[in-house]
């Protein structure tokens, strides 16, 4: 009868099971687990919620409501180490718990850990059966002896009869990538030493399968040494869930000192404490805490790599970080690895001898790829490259894109005709141009005038090329220094269209005759709402241009999804872009040497640096979490898009308010 009513009301509907097994693996009360699971078979068959049957799939992007009302690390705030350790100093017996209290894994739920174990054993879906395992030894062992908790060799035994994996290899196995993956919480880490500087007895207490001498080693490992015991449920047959554990080591310790436990779940660490005569603190889940904010829309693995570095970093208390460190760390990280990973890849595949990182948005990519990729350092190079210095460069050869730039995009755009010219550095034509057409400097210019200003610059084509001629020769200059002996060269930006590295291709070949073929590669290219949508198709189809968030031919979802007159192009940009101002042009100085000018600075270039000191914080935690797997860890362009997904969410309007102030402008003069 059980077993048809749980095939009824749980596992009938994928969703409904995925989500009541959940509930029962983080060790909620069991109640609660029931309530939820009466509640959503009634959202399904009364309320006719059909999504809930694969939430996978609905709604097809998700987006999360962020935290608006400071940084996100702010919620997770605590007192400093030493001032935690002074308080739990008054107590005899300082008891903590272990993972996700003393110990962090790089995972948003613990057993992911199995996905690592299935590929190392070459199994199917290693991670389920193991978790079934685990169920079935400790329902087992209360048929047995009348108790829930099992050991490691409890579960391989059921593993070993399973699957046909050797009991003491898979053991083996396990222990290895707990090891591996297993670190010290940093805060928890200075409040232990706190302690132990002053002689304090500090032990550990957990409900776990693993032998307390292999924790201990963990702990030691990690840097916990000389704690005086370390109290595990499966070595005495209770737990903290039960109480009774806390009842075992006061035994151990005597009855009239005086006791504190530290941990992170409310009923066992906290409830059952201080059911058991200790006095007892919660430290948030960091999970808990973070995950509410969280993508989930991601590919398994990565994604709870991605959700644990995130999580253990901002939750865990030791540090309150700004709001743009944290857009940084948490929505750029990903995707700076994941697009880094994708040139260097690129770059292998095809032979090629120079990267340009085109400024601005190359400045942080530059010292990522650096970062991640030490022994390339001398084929990278930061280069000053922009969409107006191009635009001038090419004009010759590139004409209805020089006016559609210049005239076509800025048309009702309460821009002025000498504005206008002024960005074009057509200052000389000015007074002409106006005499000719008959307007005044300020006029607007609209869709009325735009025609007859295009026809008089071009009738006087030759005198636009002369004054950009110093312009073409000092870049000359500029790049022959920088690909001198190169024939085979990437240049990097974030996008949309390409015509950043279509237009130095250009320049590179044909207008200066330096021989270099150069790729572009993107982070994304135009979307389906961007005016010129097929502007760079031709060059994708060719190879001239290569995408990595997504393009017409590679995930072509967020190709439909991504919107620049959302803003969607500033927000990715504000992740990338440099504290200086975009170049203006090449120019000669007064020596006769090429010289870069710029446009001002940006304003609060130390927000800037903010951003970019998260971003390569998170490249570094990500590079260290590669090292303990002692594997590479493949970030699809999919999901590296998937945390700015919130971001750009029209209900994470407030969270974006605070941001507004640092985008660029979203036009080129």
């Amino acid at each position: 009868m059980k077993d048809r009513l749980y095939a009824l009301f749980v596992n009938r509907v994928p969703g409904i099971r995925d989500r009541y097994r959940k509930s029962r693996e983080t060790k909620a009360a069991r109640w609660k687990s029931l309530l939820l699971l009466l509640g959503l078979n009634l959202q399904y068959y009364v309320f006719f919620r059909r999504s809930l049957a694969y939430p996978e799939r609905s709604p097809m992007y998700e987006e999360k409501r962020l935290y608006s009302s400071g940084s996100e690390s702010s919620l997770s705030q605590r007192e400093a180490p030493e001032a935690f350790a002074a308080r739990l100093a008054s107590f005899d017996v300082i008891s903590f718990d272990v993972f996700d209290t003393l110990l962090f894994r790089p995972f948003s739920h613990p057993t992911d850990l199995f996905y690592l174990m299935g590929m190392a054993l070459s199994y199917p879906d290693f991670r389920q059966i193991r978790i079934d395992a685990e169920k079935q030894a400790r329902k087992e062992k209360k048929n047995n002896a009348n108790t829930f908790e099992v050991s490691l060799s409890d579960i391989w035994e059921i593993m070993e009869r399973e699957t046909g994996i050797p009991q003491k290899y898979g053991i083996q196995v396990e222990e290895e990538w707990e090891q591996r993956c297993c670190f010290a919480n940093p805060y928890m880490l200075q409040v232990v030493h706190a302690l132990l500087r002053r002689g304090k007895v500090v032990i550990a207490t957990s409900d776990m399968y693993l032998p307390a001498a292999f924790i201990q080693t963990l702990l030691s490992r990690c840097g916990y040494r000389s704690l005086v015991g370390c109290f595990v449920s499966c070595e005495f047959g209770t737990s903290k869930g039960d109480g009774r554990l806390y009842e075992v080591l006061r035994r151990s310790f005597g009855q009239t000192k005086t006791y504190v436990h530290v941990g992170d779940h409310p009923e066992a660490d906290y409830q059952q404490a201080m059911r058991h005569h200790m006095q007892a603190i919660l430290y948030a889940n960091v999970h808990h805490m973070g995950n509410l904010y969280r993508p989930m829309d991601l590919s398994a693995i990565v994604g709870s790599v991605y959700r644990g570095i995130i999580n253990t970093h901002i939750h865990n208390g030791l540090r309150t970080y700004s709001r743009e460190y944290e857009y940084g760390f948490i929505y750029g990280g990903l995707f700076v690895t994941g697009y880094c990973q994708f040139i260097h890849q690129y770059v292998q595949a095809h032979s090629i001898e120079k990267i340009l990182f085109l400024s601005r948005d190359g400045f942080v990519l530059l010292q990522a790829y650096r970062q991640m990729y030490p022994k390339e350092t001398t084929r990278t190079t930061y280069a000053h490259w922009s969409r107006l210095a191009a635009i001038k460069l090419c004009a010759g050869d590139y004409r209805s894109e020089y006016f559609r730039r210049f005239l076509t995009h800025k048309v009702d755009q309460k821009y002025t005709i000498q504005q206008i010219i002024k960005s074009m550095e057509l200052d000389r034509l000015l007074d002409t141009l106006c005499q000719t057409v008959k307007v005044e400097p300020d006029t607007e210019l609209t869709y009325k005038n735009v025609g007859t200003i295009q026809k008089y610059l071009m009738n006087h084509w030759g005198d636009i090329q002369h004054l950009y001629q110093e312009q073409v020769e000092a870049g000359k200059v500029y790049y022959f220094q920088l690909l001198k002996g190169c024939h085979r060269a990437v240049a990097v930006d974030i996008g949309w269209a390409g015509s950043g590295a279509i237009l130095l291709d250009h320049a590179v070949n044909r207008l200066w005759l330096l021989d270099c073929p150069i790729t572009g590669i993107l982070a994304g290219t135009n979307s389906c709402y961007s005016p010129e949508i097929d502007a760079s198709e031709p060059f994708l189809f060719a190879g001239k241009l290569v995408s990595y968030l997504y393009s017409q031919g590679v995930n072509r979802d967020l190709w439909k999804y991504h919107d620049p007159a959302q803003g969607h192009n500033l927000y990715w940009e504000l992740l990338l872009g440099a504290p200086e101002g975009s170049l203006k042009g090449f120019y000669w100085d007064q020596s006769g040497n090429c010289q870069c000018r710029f446009k001002e600075n940006v304003p609060n270039p130390e927000r800037i640096h903010e951003i970019h000191r998260g971003i390569l914080d998170f490249v570094k935690q990500f590079l260290a979490v590669e090292d303990r797997f002692g594997c590479d860890i493949p970030i699809p362009g999919r999901d590296a898009y998937a945390p700015m997904v919130s971001v750009c969410s029209r209900k994470n309007k407030s969270f974006r308010e605070g941001l507004e102030g640092l985008l660029d402008e979203t036009h080129i003069a």
